[in-house]
């Protein structure tokens, strides 16, 4: 009599690695990969990421801008919906103020 068996899996597995054909057309590279959609120049747009600073840096820098401007603001004229949106900017500001200084704390 014949030994019992069962074959869950094919007796060779295998998997061709070849770091040639390893492209970024789609391809996941890292671990988490963000797609920030396309662009009509991304040698551009990699130069100012590497030269200038990260998306978070340009945004960080503009809403410290933007908070210069507000402060100097007559918003007299503005409905209440308005300044509520300039106040709710300000405290998003204010915590990532918070966020930066309890990182630099912790380092």
């Amino acid at each position: 009599m014949e030994p019992f068996s069962v074959a869950l899996a094919p007796e060779r597995l295998w998997q061709a690695i070849n770091p040639l054909t390893w492209t970024q057309n789609g391809g996941q590279i890292g671990l988490v990969n963000i797609a920030l959609g396309q662009t009509a120049r991304p040698d551009i747009e990699r130069t100012v990421l590497n030269d200038v600073g990260s998306y978070g840096r340009q945004i960080g820098r503009i809403g410290d801008a933007l908070e210069v401007l507000i402060r100097h603001f007559d918003s007299k004229a503005l409905d209440a919906a308005e300044r509520d949106a300039l106040t709710i900017l300000m405290g998003q500001l204010a915590e990532i103020r918070k966020v930066k200084a309890r990182a630099r704390d912790a380092d």
